[in-house]
């Protein structure tokens, strides 16, 4: 299956250079690419994309609201991903993307194969993409914000006890091999456990979770579990 990639990005070398990396993929194509967020919503009406390359700071639109109303449609099937691009590391407006419905946050320097296969994981929806700078994200920044609590996501309560312990480990950057070495399962079964809590919890993939898992409490900055 070749992944229909998007570029967004104000800076038109930058788009290129991704494009030339793209392109020499033999399951990759871009299809479409925008200088602003305004440009890509006019772009998506009219062309199918599974992940959007998304840069924050824009005129018109930028990569943030931009982001909101590409992952309004939630759960849909057909809904693009979106990939967070950034200069900085940790970033207010990447954080602010994460929370707005991004499925993953890298730099703009990030090496050529860590870029594939980041954009390969957002598509499959398997894995969290830089899980360690993802979780120095939220460690820098959930702090700012007023926790919800468990009470304001009462469908946490749906999680079976196994269910609740994977997604604290989702959430403290394991991937499903580790998470299945540590609780001695086959990954096959952590894979499964990952699925129904993302359908129970409505969210569409990992990092959904991990943010979930900060903003209720369950995982305090630092990455250690909740009280």
């Amino acid at each position: 299956m070749t992944i229909r990639v998007m570029l967004v990005d104000d800076q038109a070398l930058l788009r290129t250079g991704f494009r030339m990396v793209l392109a020499a993929q033999p399951d990759m194509e871009v299809v479409a690419e925008a200088g602003d967020g305004v440009q890509a919503l006019e772009v998506l009406r009219s062309t199918q994309v599974d992940v959007i390359l998304m840069d924050v700071r824009m005129p018109h639109l930028d990569g943030v609201e931009a982001t909101r109303r590409i992952c309004e449609n939630g759960q849909k099937e057909d809904a693009p991903k979106v990939l967070i691009l950034t200069t900085f590391d940790l970033d207010e407006y990447a954080f602010s993307a994460l929370k707005a419905g991004a499925s993953g946050f890298m730099l703009k320097d990030v090496p050529p194969a860590e870029l594939l296969a980041a954009i390969r994981a957002v598509h499959s929806g398997d894995a969290v993409v830089a899980p360690s700078t993802t979780r120095r994200l939220l460690d820098r920044f959930t702090p700012m914000l007023p926790a919800t609590g468990e009470s304001a996501r009462p469908e946490l309560e749906r999680l079976t006890e196994r269910e609740r312990e994977v997604l604290l480990l989702v959430a403290q950057g394991l991937s499903n091999g580790e998470i299945a070495a540590r609780l001695v399962l086959s990954e096959a079964t952590v894979k499964t456990h990952v699925g129904r809590i993302l359908t129970k919890l409505s969210l569409r993939d990992r990092v959904q979770a991990v943010v979930l898992a900060y903003e209720t409490g369950l995982v305090r900055a630092g990455g250690g579990a909740g009280a």
